[in-house]
């Protein structure tokens, strides 16, 4: 077979970063990333499951911002990692918030998740990235990431993801 199947490289526990260095896949910068990937592939859910087009776009781009900053996350500390979250990509969850929120103000208590499928995959989603920013914390406490904006990012998506879960149980 000539496609790539397997590489039985992390057959013992270890995994390798984007600079080749080989690590447990327990540490804490593998468990960050992997949590960034299990919330994209909460995001895909929602996206499978809804025929709003501007959902499905929101989707995407946020997809496409964890790529970016789970490769950072997969870098080491020290000069500029080669890929990186930037202000801009935060500024444009704030604005996005914002429209949203003109057009489905948001409830005044506490929302219990399920209205539809669409809004409860986008919720599961915003707590997976909630457990991304609290191992993103501890990467920074431990040394392992030194980019603030890594951390407002994080913030604001779940922000942005609860919001637009309010968005689907109405448009979903």
């Amino acid at each position: 077979m000539d496609a790539f199947c397997f590489s039985k490289k992390g057959d013992h526990g270890e995994t390798s970063l984007l600079t080749g260095e080989r690590i447990s896949k327990a540490s804490l910068r593998p468990e960050t990333y992997g949590t960034l990937d299990e919330a994209s592939s909460a995001l895909g859910i929602a996206k499978a499951l809804t025929e709003n087009v501007q959902i499905r776009t929101f989707i995407e781009r946020v997809q496409e911002d964890l790529v970016i900053l789970g490769a950072e996350l997969a870098c080491e500390v020290g000069g500029k990692a080669p890929y990186q979250i930037d202000p801009g990509q935060t500024e444009r969850l704030e604005r996005w918030i914002d429209d949203l929120q003109r057009e489905i103000p948001l409830p005044r208590q506490f929302i219990q998740p399920g209205a539809n499928a669409v809004s409860a995959a986008l919720d599961l989603a915003r707590t997976i990235i909630r457990r991304a920013e609290r191992r993103a914390v501890a990467m920074k406490e431990e040394g392992l990431v030194d980019h603030a904006e890594v951390h407002a990012y994080l913030n604001r998506l779940a922000d942005f993801l609860f919001t637009l879960a309010r968005y689907g149980e109405k448009k979903g």
